[in-house]
């Protein structure tokens, strides 16, 4: 049976891994639905995912909305799971606490489906104790999180924080 995902995508060089994400759902069956954060599309852009999700990307809070209903409310109540991969730690600190100040967390806010998130940063934000409080807060909410790598980043150093490989959040999906 086909499921919805919706797909957020935030600003990390990480981002271009969920390409892959999105073509291993879409060969599943899935549709994809892709919400892009502004940062994201500094990375990549919303072409990629629209040609490779054959659906609209989303972006802004505010825009005309493909249903009657406001853009992040049609997402989330479409949505049989919410995947955000990358995560950023700005992402994880918006969901754990609340805020909803552009569309990817509104949508996540407002959702009733599971959610899995892929954390994608910086082994010092990583390990900074507000980015792990954020993580323990949003499991005890029932988030599940697909384990980080330990490896060599793109920023030049080497330890915990790089993204899964997208067969493996597939997979947690």
């Amino acid at each position: 049976m086909a499921r919805t995902i919706v797909l957020g995508v935030t600003g990390s060089i990480a981002a271009y891994k969920a390409c892959e994400l999105v073509r291993l759902f879409v060969k599943n069956g899935d549709d994809v639905r892709v919400v892009m954060t502004d940062h994201a599309k500094e990375f990549v852009t919303p072409l990629t995912f629209r040609t490779l999700s054959r659906n609209p990307v989303e972006n802004a809070m505010f825009a005309d909305p493909l249903e009657w209903k406001p853009g992040h409310i049609s997402l989330a109540d479409a949505a049989d799971v919410l995947v955000v991969a990358p995560a950023t730690a700005n992402i994880i600190a918006k969901m754990a606490n609340g805020i909803a100040d552009d569309l990817l967390s509104g949508v996540a806010l407002a959702t009733k489906a599971p959610i899995v998130v892929a954390p994608a940063m910086n082994t010092g934000m990583w390990e900074n104790a507000a980015t792990q409080a954020n993580i323990e807060t949003l499991k005890k909410r029932g988030v599940r999180f697909v384990e980080v790598g330990d490896g060599e980043l793109a920023c030049g150093t080497s330890g915990p924080g790089r993204m899964a490989e997208p067969r493996a959040i597939f997979e947690a999906v």
